[in-house]
């Protein structure tokens, strides 16, 4: 079974973002970070060496099971990357309402914060964790 590159660490998650170098992304992350953790109920942990998870759960793709994080984001130059881990398929009435925002598979990517609707995005996630809870293990 292969190994997954980006595991949960020890690095403190306050700290990585205080190192973020762009002023306003920084600010939404530490908001972003409050939000995700009154959302879960969970400490934040760094998974890798820049993304910021909450939760655990466990996944399964092609090279096996493995744990994960049940959402998280991360500080990106280029945007601030929102991972909603069971994708997006059951979201579309909630993402035509966010704002301004692109997708990837898991990937949620906006640019600010101020660019979407907050009450949407905590009802994203919250559905999201909720599912994921409901589901052992996610499949991809």
């Amino acid at each position: 079974m292969a190994e997954l590159k980006t595991k949960m660490n020890d690095t403190d998650p306050m700290e990585f973002l205080l190192q973020v170098e762009n002023d306003k992304r920084r600010e939404d992350s530490i908001k972003l970070l409050q939000i995700m953790k009154n959302l879960t109920k969970e400490q934040p942990k760094m998974w890798g060496p820049s993304i910021i998870g909450f939760g655990k759960m466990e996944y399964k793709n092609t090279s096996g099971t493995h744990d994960w994080m049940m959402t998280g984001f991360s500080p990106r130059k280029q945007n601030l990357t929102i991972y909603i881990m069971d994708g997006f398929t059951m979201y579309e009435q909630l993402l035509s309402k966010l704002g301004k925002h692109k997708l990837g598979k898991s990937c949620l990517y906006i640019n600010k914060l101020e660019d979407i609707d907050i009450d949407i995005l905590e009802e994203l996630i919250s559905k999201s964790i909720e599912y994921i809870k409901s589901k052992k293990p996610i499949s991809y």
